[in-house]
């Protein structure tokens, strides 16, 4: 059916057209109910929508079988409450003149409402059958029920469910700003309305940016500005009132502050661990401490948040934290994430509720109340079960993690798979070579192997050879979706989440020894001082002839008898990888560190017994030589065939404020670091050794990597920075973990096209799709990183669990104005030393940012200083557990006034003479 509108509109330049709007409407759409025998499903084989006799749970208000038709901005308020899908059949009405978009669709829906009461009772089967509005809207409400449509509020409707009480948790506040708190006292400024808010950053009066909360102190926040202006990128936000109900990862509006009220960025460690909601006075205690006299340097520019652009609110993870008012509704949620404030939720089941994991969506922020408010989604299980937790870690770092489903199964190749004759044809057999992989132990998805050998010009053949995962996943169906959306496997202590299906990662792409894979090759011909004479890139077929651990190939290569293939080639590896390594780090590449640790797990219970940091080999260093060398090596194939397209990784140098706590450290040991250059950095780090004091070098090198930028993916077309900074390379791409890494997908693709093997799709050449891939690839490699983090940090507390305390050596790698950050080397522990406890007298502490140094009482701590702590698991607040430092060397004793320390009491005649015990305080 054809439906049109005329209407005529006057152009720019003044003459008058006619513009005619057609609408195809069709009529061939089933109602989608079970019952129906009027219409005729559209699709062979399409499954109901609707069963044919209701069976949702009892309700007090409808107690005969009912459908329900929500309307629009119900489902998008009350999606947890619901619980259900609904499927809504188009019913075409004209907009009438004068008559908003919004009304016309409320009308449209009233409409469907009513087609379906009439048409449900056409059906002999469906004769008691009604169809319920839902609406939030009253007058939308009160038109419906004037139409004699039976019409409630979700919240009507959901306390009707008297079987299911607990749904009323999950039932959101209507308003975005929330309920109003009864007689609350207004705490934070309005926000400026959207309108304005975009008048305001047109003309500059307003900067738009990214909000980031601090995890340390939570009366600070950084905005992160958008745009390609480098003045004013960063901009701190301090206090609770210009913090102003923005939470981590909103688009807000922040007015600059004038720059006599600008701070520098604060030194203190904060936690919001107050119960008082109403508690305002102690909140602005708190913001005094950060007000500390500070250099005129050392100011940032600092504004204050006037308005949200865009809400990125999530469902957040947490506990709850039951009010101590006996029968209460009201409680508070405290949520995994340090990063975002409590929340203030209705429940019934705050019993049921205490010590469990649950899920919480906020609803809105109002002005008067300290904390936002929300409803309970969901429970998770209990608090510190060790599933529960991986859980929650899995989902509070956004990582996919659900099973494959049979969409994205059903592309995987039919068992038992074999390579073909259709397969040799565009391929080379390299069968024939000595090609071994080396992993960690215990490794499945084995991404790479290589080989090394002498030709007859008495130069040597090196390969890096790839897992062919491209040949497996073709571009645009469920299982390339799938892999695109999770971007990498992400790696927790106990458990893998696969990017792809493990019959891919663990079996047919997985390079294992003795078995015909199909691999993607780049050798060269090198000479013995390892330069390159030629390269070449060809689809392969493989046969590795041993999967050796990073162990096993070292044991080999330092072998005195061992003289087969295998051998020679990781000999022939490992000399070359140590010339290469060379001349990276003489062309200026970091050679940094990071405390890595290893669990080794109980067998049966799968609990921590044992905790080491990993100690690296020369084999390891080997293979990753091989691995960045193919990865610039493709980089450079593929820009020179696709400039636009490339698909790059780089890493931005670091801005020079990055570096003001190194060079200060380093300072404070007689030290002198330049960071005019990466090479002029490698350089001052290889010479600053201390002969008395051996691990400096490496605490320096764990410091520099805290000053680094963050390594990304980009486009080629959309960037002209592709250097990077850390490997000192021009170009940089992921080429060699294919089976972990969905960027490495796309690089073979590219390099496939560019030597013939493979024909290219319209994504793959559209920069700005690409770009697009990009930023969801940074998105989805960072939470692995975190997520990751964190799991190593469960596993650390399970571990010292049943430790009691331990006391380890320590060294401090960072001074605040009231605590120490300090690692301890043996278990690549890091935790923060805190010199104020609660019910304690407080020490005096004077810190001092130029040194940097932190004074308590007669005690002076630097960077890099030794210490000795006592470690145990602090398991008081359940909800964040987390590992305790105590500092047992140096002690740090209170100062005793003169007058205290000894007096003499004359009573009664006689002389008594008291001594304060400092060990004791008494």
């Amino acid at each position: 059916m054809l439906t049109s509108r005329t209407f005529v509109k006057r152009t720019r330049a003044g003459a008058v057209v006619k513009v005619v709007r057609e609408h195809y409407l069709r009529d061939d759409i089933a109602c989608g109910a079970a019952a129906c025998r009027l219409c005729t499903p559209a699709g062979s084989g399409s499954a109901p929508g609707l069963e044919a006799r209701p069976s949702g749970p009892a309700s007090s208000l409808c107690p005969g079988p009912h459908f329900l038709l929500p309307d629009t901005n119900l489902l998008l308020h009350q999606v947890s409450a619901s619980g259900t899908e609904g499927r809504v059949v188009e019913t075409y009405i004209e907009q009438k003149r004068g008559e908003t978009s919004n009304d016309r669709n409320d009308r449209a829906i009233r409409v469907a409402v009513k087609w379906y009461n009439e048409h449900l009772k056409k059906t002999e089967d469906a004769e008691k059958i009604e169809v319920i509005f839902l609406t939030n809207d009253n007058t939308n409400k009160e038109k419906a029920l004037e139409e004699g449509i039976t019409a409630y509020t979700c919240e009507e409707y959901i306390k009707s469910l008297t079987a299911n009480p607990e749904l009323v948790d999950r039932l959101a506040c209507v308003s975005d700003e929330g309920k109003e708190i009864e007689g609350g006292k207004i705490i934070f400024p309005e926000h400026i309305p959207l309108s304005k808010l975009q008048q305001g950053i047109k003309s500059g009066i307003y900067l738009q940016g990214t909000y980031r909360a601090n995890r340390e102190n939570y009366l600070e926040a950084t905005v992160w500005v958008h745009g390609d202006a480098e003045e004013n990128k960063e901009i701190i936000v301090q206090g609770l009132k210009h913090l102003n109900r923005a939470i981590h990862e909103d688009v807000v509006a922040v007015e600059l502050l004038a720059k006599d009220e600008w701070v520098a960025p604060s030194s203190v460690v904060l936690q919001d661990d107050g119960q008082n909601e109403e508690d305002i006075e102690n909140e602005e205690e708190k913001e005094n401490i950060l007000k500390t006299s500070v250099s005129k340097d050392m100011l940032r520019p600092t504004g204050r948040v006037v308005g949200i652009i865009k809400r990125n609110w999530r469902p957040y993870c947490g506990m709850l934290s039951k009010s101590q008012i006996k029968e209460a509704r009201r409680h508070l949620f405290t949520p995994a994430d340090r990063r975002i404030p409590r929340i203030r939720i209705e429940t019934r089941q705050a019993d049921t509720l205490e010590g469990q994991r649950i899920i919480v969506a906020i609803d809105g922020w109002p002005r008067n109340s300290r904390y936002p408010n929300g409803h309970f989604v969901k429970n998770l299980g209990s608090a510190g079960d060790k599933e529960t937790e991986t859980e929650v870690l899995l989902l509070e770092h956004d990582v996919p993690h659900q099973a494959f489903s049979q969409a994205v199964l059903s592309f995987l190749p039919k068992m038992p798979w074999s390579i073909t004759e259709e397969d040799m044809k565009h391929r080379e057999d390299l069968r024939h070579l000595t090609v071994c992989s080396v992993d960690p132990p215990g490794c499945t998805d084995i991404d790479d192997a290589l080989h090394c050998r002498e030709i007859g010009n008495g130069n040597l053949e090196v390969g890096v050879h790839i897992a062919d995962v491209s040949h497996f996943i073709r571009p645009g169906n469920a299982l390339d979706e799938e892999s695109v959306k999770r971007g990498t496997t992400v790696y927790l202590c106990e458990k893998r989440i696969d990017m792809v299906p493990e019959l891919l990662s663990s079996n047919l792409c997985s390079l294992r020894s003795n078995v015909d894979r199909l691999a993607f090759s780049c050798i060269w011909e090198m000479n013995h001082k390892a330069e390159i004479l030629k390269t070449r890139f060809t689809k392969s077929i493989i046969n590795s002839k041993a999967s050796l651990t990073y162990a096993e190939a070292q044991m080999r290569i330092d072998s005195a008898t061992m003289n087969d293939d295998i051998t020679l080639s990781l000999r022939g590896l490992n000399k070359l990888a140590k010339i290469l390594k060379k001349k990276r780090i003489e062309n200026g590449a970091l050679t940094l560190a990071s405390p890595e640790v290893r669990f080794h797990m109980d067998s049966e219970t799968h609990d921590p017994i044992d905790l080491q940091t990993k100690e690296l080999k020369e084999t390891n260093s080997m293979v990753e030589e091989f691995m960045l060398l193919a990865n610039i090596s493709v980089a450079q194939k593929i820009y020179d065939e696709f400039p636009e397209f490339a698909l790059l990784r780089k890493h931005p140098a670091p801005p020079p404020s990055n570096y003001d706590i190194l060079v200060k450290a380093a300072k404070s040991k007689n030290l002198e670091i330049k960071t005019d250059s990466a090479k002029a950095l490698a350089e001052s780090l290889d010479k600053a050794e201390s002969p008395t004091f051996p691990y400096l070098n490496t605490l320096l090198r764990i410091l520099t990597t805290r000053c680094m930028m963050q390594a990304v993916y980009f486009c080629s077309g959309m960037d002209n920075d592709f250097h990077h900074y850390g490997l000192a390379s021009p170009i940089y791409t992921h080429f060699t973990s294919p089976i972990r890494r969905y960027a490495d997908i796309i690089v073979h693709r590219l390099l496939a096209v560019a030597i013939g093997a493979d024909s290219t799709y319209p994504e793959l050449t559209d920069k700005h799709k690409l770009a697009e891939m990009c930023k969801n690839l940074n998105y989805r490699h960072k939470m692995a990183q975190y997520a990751q983090r964190a799991s190593v940090a469960f596993h650390t507390q399970l571990f010292f669990k049943t430790k009691g305390v331990v006391n380890e050596d320590a060294y401090i790698l960072f001074v605040r104005k009231n605590a120490i950050v300090v690692l301890i080397p043996k278990y690549g522990l890091e935790g923060t030393v805190f010199f104020e406890e609660k019910d304690k007298p407080t020490p005096k502490l004077e810190y001092n940012s130029e040194v940097p140094s932190l004074t308590v009482e007669d005690t002076i701590f630097h960077v890099f200083d030794k210490v000795k702590v006592n470690i145990m698991l602090d398991d008081s607040n359940i909800q964040h557990q987390k590992m305790r430092m105590v500092l047992v060397e140096p002690k740090v004793r209170p100062k005793i006034p003169r007058t205290i320390l000894s007096f003499i009491n004359v009573k009664n005649h006689h002389v008594v003479k008291w001594k304060f015990n400092p060990e004791e305080k008494t």
